[in-house]
């Protein structure tokens, strides 16, 4: 059993970290690389689900832009209660967006449901093994769990390198990711 303390523990020391990028420049740079670090893997072509960033995480919307320009179904997450999977809809840049359930940019119920083949998912911490650190809700690891018993979802951790960790605390509903992309290296796991 995982001592939800050290995850909590752990929760602090990570927003520190991603906290202190402060510099507007630095983010912006990384967020551009990770576009690019992003457009060079062999991905599946028909549909990413993205984030948009809260608070201090890594934009991924310039990497969502050149999906969509590439021609991908791009989407966004839409939150339910806590304990519940992510649902995701049509993203259309052009399109305004609405505050949701935490204040983070939505899609209107208008938009189209998209089963992402790709979801690119936000962090806290990582570790070389494939774990993430999240914010506690268990919202990716359900959603996650939900896209894999439908069919195969490439699961891509993006984040700024210094959110690297030496271990990330993990229980067994935690998801591990397929890939992690930050600025400076692409990390792959599994085949």
């Amino acid at each position: 059993m995982i001592d939800p303390l050290g995850k909590d523990a752990a929760r602090a020391v990570a927003r520190v970290t991603r906290d202190s990028i402060a510099d507007p420049d630095q983010r912006d740079r990384a967020a551009l690389a990770v576009r690019d670090r992003l457009a060079e893997l062999a991905l599946p072509a028909s549909s990413v689900g993205g984030y948009w960033p809260l608070g201090s995480e890594l934009d991924v919307r310039p990497a969502l832009l050149h999906f969509k320009q590439a021609g991908r179904a791009v989407a966004l997450p839409v939150s339910g209660p806590r304990g519940t999977a992510l649902v995701f809809r049509d993203w259309d840049p052009a399109l305004p967006t609405a505050a949701g359930r935490y204040g983070i940019q939505e899609p209107d119920a208008s938009r189209p449901l998209v089963q992402p083949a790709v979801l690119l998912v936000p962090l806290l911490a990582f570790d070389r093994s494939g774990q993430r650190l999240g914010y506690g809700a268990g919202y990716y690891d359900r959603t996650l769990d939900a896209l894999r018993a439908r069919g195969p979802v490439v699961a891509v951790g993006v984040a700024f390198a210094a959110q690297e960790v030496a271990a990330v605390p993990c229980g067994p509903h935690d998801e591990r990711l397929d890939w992690i992309v930050t600025e400076r290296e692409t990390l792959r796991f599994g085949e």
